[in-house]
């Protein structure tokens, strides 16, 4: 149901994601060439703003590694294009760093049907996220990142700040500067990246802006954890044709070993490339292996040193 009794006076002031993007006036008569030009110029954008926003990205990947080497779990929440694009990145997380799906997990308001078919009016009840989060047993070692392109969503505000007031590691992601939205988070992440070519649509700047820094803190994050060797996702489990061609590659050039005993390795550790490369690079059998990198707290390049140094 629509709320028609709202203060007029809250409209008497843009925020930036709703002002009126001047490059893109008359919109709708210019050719596709023009339209296309002007995406294009408007979408160099989101790089700068994620360069701005360095040293809050910076720490946020400290302050979450931190908390998940302490058996921490990172949850993004959000709605709409910001939810889905916590959930997107969330879900990529297992098949690329072979992670638990628990350990990064994406909320959005309205659950699953919210990824396909919108549900704005879940966005004004920050009760609801509350509940989200604690359905998930959501607690004081955890990380919450709320991402919200205007800094006023009540559904991610409601969640931020019921994380932070159990002392749970919280961050925002917001589009806004902090005169249109004053978040009071321990990381407060600013991705400045101005009004939309189609006014009001943060799916497009501020959603490619928000997929940026997402990209770089999970990935730094499962860097920080070991999941990466020199440049390779070496913590994968070989479960397709592609994944075997790509551990293959990362046994033959890492490990320099011919492709018939690449296949042999995989087969004695049941698919771990992490444990293959190991076992390629020291010579040790699979239970010596095994053992020194459970040692190590699977951190490949740990291991490795421990054997160079005996």
């Amino acid at each position: 149901m629509i709320n028609f009794n709202i203060n007029l006076n809250r409209n008497k002031y843009r925020i930036l994601t709703e002002q009126i993007n001047t490059t893109s006036n008359e919109l709708d008569i210019k050719s596709t060439y023009e339209i296309v030009n002007i995406f294009s110029e408007a979408d160099k954008e989101p790089q700068k703003a994620v360069e701005k926003a360095i040293p809050e990205i910076v720490n946020a990947i400290d302050e979450i590694t931190t908390r998940l080497k302490s058996n921490g779990r990172l949850f993004y929440i959000g709605t709409g294009t910001s939810g889905r694009l916590g959930v997107l990145d969330a879900s990529e997380c297992p098949p690329t760093f072979c992670t638990n799906p628990d350990l990064v997990q994406g909320i959005i308001a309205g659950g699953v049907t919210s990824l396909t078919r919108s549900s704005e009016s879940l966005e004004d009840l920050p009760e609801i996220a509350i509940d989200d989060l604690k359905n998930k047993n959501f607690s004081n070692r955890d990380v919450l990142i709320g991402i919200t392109s205007s800094g006023n969503t009540p559904y991610v505000l409601g969640a931020l700040n019921y994380s932070k007031s159990i002392n749970a590691l919280t961050i925002s992601i917001s589009s806004v500067p902090e005169c249109d939205s004053t978040l009071d988070n321990h990381i407060d992440i600013r991705l400045i990246t101005g009004p939309e070519i189609l006014a009001g649509s943060t799916r497009l700047k501020a959603g490619t802006a928000t997929k940026m820094a997402l990209n770089i803190i999970s990935t730094s994050v499962m860097i920080k954890l070991g999941k990466v060797y020199g440049n390779r996702m070496i913590d994968l489990s070989v479960s397709n044709d592609k994944l075997m061609d790509r551990a293959i590659g990362i046994l033959s050039d890492l490990g320099s070993v011919d492709k018939e005993t690449a296949v042999q390795l995989l087969k004695n550790t049941n698919g771990s490339v992490k444990l293959s490369l190991l076992m390629a690079l020291s010579g040790m059998d699979v239970f010596k292996a095994k053992q020194l990198l459970n040692n190590s707290k699977g951190n490949l390049r740990t291991a490795l040193n421990k054997v160079k140094d005996c």
